[in-house]
């Protein structure tokens, strides 16, 4: 298979991108294709590496309706953000048992709707919402969200999620008071966490704060994990088996042998391996004259599901059909908004004889990418989708 430097297997079998870059042959770019097969095998993994863990796949990641089906007849359940989410995996036939409304930031109507549609089961990390949550999901289930630093996560969930251990302690107590049902605590260590370890320290809060609820007759019986397991992008990761298995010993360190409930809340790590952004080359343009850096300008950017390069963020492995010497590039996408660089700090070295009109996979897409693409900006229509088995 021709290339530049590095090793596509580590990324997508043969076989598998074969099948993507067939079917993307007479596709107009930009578009994402997601592969099913890899879902599956991403879910298989983590339930053979971690079975006493519940999976509530967090939809935000990739909502297709083939990845939401495939995922429920293995039995996953869900992690919902919003009432629109909420209705799409309905009007699938899940039931809303199957539920989480995991997001802390809620309308109280929205609260209502969801309870009026059946589901009991909510994140919470302030006292409005434990407030909005007894007056229209009465009697629900209730896990609190602590705050975490995010240390060692390539895109850092801290700050305006959770709260410090003395102000969920005292929302657990509120929550009973009010007549809700305080089952467990959750944490997200970050989003592509590079740092095991960062489960230790939220893990260590969650047993304190089990044993100080349980002092004032509260018993919580669960504990959410979030999300955190990574994709591969071009910094390397350790593979499921060794952050399980870390996982669960810090579990038992903490828990002995008798485990709470444990929920896992997987996005990127569930979806991001399975998917390839195919984009073309609009331009390039060398700005500086002979010596300078070339500008390859692509029919996909920032606004069109590459928002993850904020800041350089995500490194997406970028693959060329060329093959010879390579050279580095600034890459950019097509809107007019100097916002959107893809990168311009993080080395890109691509073939040098790459033309315009010629094509290029963004590997490990297939998370946060056609759910991040805006509607219209500067006309352009949100990033196309496909899936395939």
């Amino acid at each position: 298979m021709a290339g530049y430097s590095f090793d596509m297997e580590n990324y997508m079998t043969r076989e598998s991108f074969t099948k993507i870059k067939e079917f993307a042959s007479t596709k107009e770019t930009p578009f994402l294709v997601t592969s099913l097969g890899v879902v599956a095998r991403k879910y298989d993994e983590l339930k053979e590496s971690m079975p006493y863990a519940n999976v509530y796949y967090a939809i935000k990641a990739n909502p297709s309706v083939e990845v939401l089906k495939l995922l429920a007849a293995r039995g996953s359940c869900f992690d919902i953000a919003s009432v629109y989410e909420l209705d799409l995996v309905l009007s699938l036939g899940i039931p809303p048992g199957r539920l989480s409304f995991g997001n802390t930031i809620k309308k109280a109507c929205d609260i209502r709707y969801a309870y009026e549609k059946g589901v009991r089961f909510f994140a919470t990390d302030a006292e409005s919402d434990v407030r909005k949550l007894a007056k229209n999901a009465p009697g629900s289930d209730v896990f609190f969200r602590i705050l975490t630093d995010g240390l060692g996560a390539d895109w850092p969930l801290s700050r305006k999620f959770g709260a410090r251990p003395g102000v969920i302690f005292q929302n657990i107590l509120l929550a009973r008071e009010l007549g809700l049902n305080p089952r467990g605590v959750s944490f997200h260590v970050g989003s592509q966490q590079h740092d095991v370890t960062q489960w230790r320290g939220a893990l260590a809060t969650c047993r304190e704060l089990f044993d100080a609820a349980g002092k004032k007759g509260i018993t919580l019986d669960l504990v959410n994990m979030g999300g955190g397991f990574p994709a591969h992008y071009l910094s390397s990761v350790e593979e499921t088996p060794v952050y399980a298995e870390a996982v669960t010993g810090y579990l038992r360190e903490f828990f002995d042998s008798d485990f709470p409930r444990i929920i896992v809340e997987p996005g990127r790590y569930m979806v991001g391996d399975a998917g390839i952004l195919v984009t073309e080359v609009v331009m390039i343009s060398n700005k500086e004259g002979e010596g300078g850096v070339s500008w390859l300008y692509l029919d996909v950017g920032k606004f069109s599901g590459l928002i993850e390069t904020l800041d350089e963020s995500i490194k997406y492995p970028i693959y060329s059909e060329q093959t010879g010497d390579v050279r580095d590039y600034v890459i950019a996408g097509p809107t007019c908004d100097s916002l959107d660089i893809l990168y311009e700090k993080t080395s890109c070295r691509l073939p040098s004889n790459l033309e315009e009109g010629d094509r290029l996979y963004f590997l490990t897409t297939g998370a946060y990418t056609q759910t991040y693409s805006s509607i219209f900006f500067n006309g352009f229509p949100p990033l196309k989708s496909y899936v395939i088995a």
